[in-house]
């Protein structure tokens, strides 16, 4: 099939991860995919963290100081601009299927869609229904776009079944839809790719037990109040070693704790580092921790863990209790209660065994359900089987 891949982010962070994951797939498959992304960006490709680095942190100074409603606008303006590039592109060849990654205010692409009579997918990461990081002011208008999209759309992927209940309730009925939460590219996250012991040691890691974790040092991840719970413990299990790969607000003040409490040893904080080295640093772990999600997000890190058969303790929110079978793939703990959380990952430190165990069922849970080839397989099962085959 001929396949057009839209979305309307710059494609650096998880989302670019996600999108090359989808593209490579469905080329795999042998389909032709063309991505088209907002002007400037390049998802195919990832920045190098330091060039990222900058250039975000000019475009976040100017987002951040920008009325929410003038970025809302801003927003709504952008469907014109969709509105010539994506239409131009519907003519010579026809597309079979567009595919688009939802943001929020755009319409433009299902409105065409519908009057070519073209299929089009949308693939749900983001929602007027949900709590976002910037506080939405034109909440009425985006909801009522929202439900038009959905209901208009041939066929909609959403990353977890409480993000689907949630649509069904507020706009009734909608397109026929699929759970598709996140994946992971096994041939990049193989622990056969690396020596564990060479690069635990270039780390300061030899002789020690490492639980890890990878993302962005925000409040709503928990690391600050994790680290800041167990750190009192640590002398408790002395061959424990945290590994906590990124960078965010957090960071500052967690890297100050650190030093206060004397654990430069114990907590091990690299920053942050490009997607092609995150496998790297799972190698060294013999577990991983997410100290907290929210409650319709599926967490890219999980993926790249359990494919690396790095078990994870990670709070019991329904889209990773639908990934994490407890005691069987990975650990859950009550959400919300980082006493807890601390708790399992102490008891864990001394279970060999149970680590290892645990850690094979997660990878190979990963191999058979949950890499980019099935979610392509899912958003494509959307369309009516002529179009499909």
């Amino acid at each position: 099939m001929n396949i057009i891949y839209h979305h309307r982010t710059r494609g650096r962070h998880v989302e670019g991860v996600h999108i090359r994951g989808i593209v490579h797939a469905l080329r795999e498959m042998g389909h032709e995919v063309t991505v088209v992304s907002f002007p400037g960006a390049d998802p195919e490709h990832e920045a190098a963290p330091a060039a990222g680095h900058a250039r975000r942190s000019g475009l976040a100074r100017l987002i951040s100081g920008m009325p929410g409603v003038l970025f809302e606008l801003l927003e709504l303006l952008y469907n014109p601009v969709t509105w010539f590039r994506v239409g131009g592109m519907l003519r010579n060849p026809r597309p079979d299927l567009i595919y688009e990654r939802y943001s929020l205010f755009l319409f433009a692409t299902v409105w065409l869609a519908r009057m070519r009579g073209i299929p089009i997918v949308l693939e749900i990461n983001d929602s007027a229904l949900v709590q976002r990081v910037r506080p939405l002011r034109l909440k009425k208008l985006a909801r009522y776009i929202e439900g038009w999209c959905m209901r208009q759309a041939t066929g909609l992927v959403f990353i977890s079944t409480w993000f689907r209940d949630q649509a069904i309730d507020a706009y009734g009925q909608i397109a026929p839809s699929v759970i598709s939460p996140n994946a992971v590219d096994l041939s990049r996250f193989d622990p056969a790719r690396f020596d564990a012991r060479r690069l635990r040691a270039e780390r300061g890691l030899s002789y020690r037990i490492v639980c890890g974790h990878i993302g962005v040092f925000a409040h709503w991840h928990g690391v600050d109040a994790f680290v800041e719970a167990i750190a009192a413990r640590l002398a408790e299990v002395p061959e424990l070693a945290l590994v906590f790969v990124g960078d965010g607000v957090t960071l500052p003040a967690v890297r100050a704790l650190v030093a206060e409490r004397g654990l430069a040893d114990r907590v091990i904080l690299p920053g942050r580092v490009g997607h092609d080295e995150i496998a790297s640093w799972i190698a060294c772990m013999d577990y991983a921790v997410l100290p907290n999600s929210n409650h319709y997000g599926s967490p890219m890190k999980l993926f790249e863990f359990m494919g690396m058969g790095v078990p994870v303790v990670a709070p019991d929110y329904a889209p990773v209790a639908e990934v994490i079978r407890d005691a069987q793939t990975g650990w859950l703990f009550p959400h919300g209660e980082t006493a807890a959380c601390v708790e399992r990952v102490l008891a864990l430190a001394l279970c060999v065994e149970e680590r290892r165990r645990i850690g094979t069922a997660a990878r190979d849970y990963i191999r058979r359900e949950r890499q980019w080839r099935n979610n392509a397989e899912q958003l494509l099962s959307l369309l009516p089987s002529a179009s499909a085959s």
